[in-house]
């Protein structure tokens, strides 16, 4: 039983004291890959699964490490007294933690295991036979819904939305702590049609309470520089405060807890 110890995944970073992707504090491990191309994304660096090099203030880093269950739960038990004060644990996000199955359900069985909360982040694309083995492990999902419209999807993300509305509903059917997020992003989710869709399907899936809306930010533009790529969205204003609260009050109307942020 102990070989599952030995199992590696490829990941870009371990960020550490995060209150932001699941209950209390938290430790985020970052997988690389993704099938997704949303334009926004912040974590360029997390969508290829092969090594990186990428600039950073003048000098070539590679991004990207292989490590095994092991080495990872040993960084993340150090702050074991933060999780039990918090009721924090241990995050997956990526990329996409769902392209890494074998590591991932590995260290999220780990975790449990050495009594951390599990939770994953995650766009749901993915077949439903690799969630499941995923949901057997995890305390809490973080999941995102972008854009009901599958056109605009496909446009702005790169791949069909209908997987993952399919996989929400089944996700909402099978774990009883899902929470919808939403990055609100200018030109392609940001009317009150768009989000009161996004809510109304949220509250449509058994158990679902929570729905939290993210304004959309540039944090990770400098990194497509850094890798020799456009920033595609170059010409996008941050949305205004009074405007994420009209947005808000329209996902409110669907009966959820929604917030702004989380």
């Amino acid at each position: 039983m102990e070989s599952y110890m030995n199992i590696k995944g490829r990941i870009f970073d371990i960020q550490k004291y995060s209150i932001h992707d699941g209950p209390g504090i938290r430790t985020i491990v970052f997988l690389k890959g993704c099938p997704l191309r949303c334009k926004w994304c912040c974590n360029p660096e997390g969508q290829q699964f092969e090594f990186q090099q990428m600039d950073f203030a003048g000098k070539k880093k590679t991004v990207g490490e292989d490590m095994t269950v092991s080495e990872i739960l040993t960084e993340v038990k150090k702050d074991m007294p933060y999780y039990l004060r918090s009721g924090g644990g241990l995050t997956l996000s990526g990329g996409e933690c769902l392209c890494q199955p074998e590591f991932a359900t590995a260290l999220l069985y780990a975790s449990k295991s050495a009594g951390i909360s599990a939770a994953i982040e995650t766009t749901g694309f993915a077949e439903w036979d690799v969630i499941k083995e995923y949901l057997k492990y995890t305390d809490y999902v973080l999941m995102d819904i972008k854009n009901i419209d599958n056109e605009k999807h496909m446009r702005f993300c790169g791949q069909s939305n209908e997987i993952i509305l399919e996989n929400a509903m089944r996700i909402a059917r099978n774990h009883t702590n899902l929470t919808i997020r939403v990055p609100v992003i200018p030109t392609f989710n940001d009317t009150e049609r768009e989000i009161s869709a996004i809510a109304q399907f949220a509250a449509s899936l058994p158990g679902v309470k929570n729905l939290h809306l993210l304004p959309y930010h540039r944090l990770g533009s400098d990194k497509y520089k850094g890798l020799g790529r456009e920033y595609l969205l170059e010409d996008l204003e941050l949305i205004p405060q009074d405007k994420m609260e009209r947005l808000l009050a329209a996902a409110n109307k669907f009966g959820l807890d929604c917030k702004i942020g989380g």
